[in-house]
């Protein structure tokens, strides 16, 4: 039994991102599971740092994307409700330099006001790149 309070769709997911840094840094939401979301984000000029690799800021941004949009499908009313990133902790682990880095988001606690999500991201060769840690807070409109 799946835990999003709606019916989430992949068109939904990205459709919510339009005219947001998530299209901007090119974030495209690929599937969704019972209790967790993946997403891959392209490692080129909008994500890369001056070096080469992946931009650490970059890899955060998707994971805070990641968290916001899961928090966002169990909230119970979106009318009165909303998701703001409170806390974010990134563990950036080895670099990746080109194509597409793969991440994947699941909870690790889920309560009335506050939730605590964790974001791993791969690159293509399932090579760990980063772990993120965000938390979340339901604030009323």
């Amino acid at each position: 039994m799946s835990m999003w309070k709606t019916n989430p769709t992949l068109e939904y997911l990205n459709e919510l991102g339009r005219g947001s840094l998530q299209e901007h840094l090119g974030i495209e939401f690929t599937e969704i599971g019972t209790d967790y979301i993946k997403a891959r984000m392209p490692v080129d000029h909008r994500t890369k740092q001056p070096m080469g690799l992946i931009h650490g800021g970059a890899s955060a941004a998707l994971s805070e994307t990641m968290g916001s949009i899961a928090g966002v499908l169990i909230i119970e009313d979106m009318t009165k409700q909303s998701i703001v990133g409170i806390e974010i902790n990134a563990n950036h682990l080895s670099p990746a330099k080109s194509g597409y880095v793969y991440a994947t988001t699941k909870p690790v606690k889920i309560g009335r006001r506050l939730q605590v999500w964790n974001t791993e991201i791969h690159d293509e060769d399932e090579k760990l790149i980063c772990t993120s840690r965000l938390t979340t807070m339901i604030i009323e409109q």
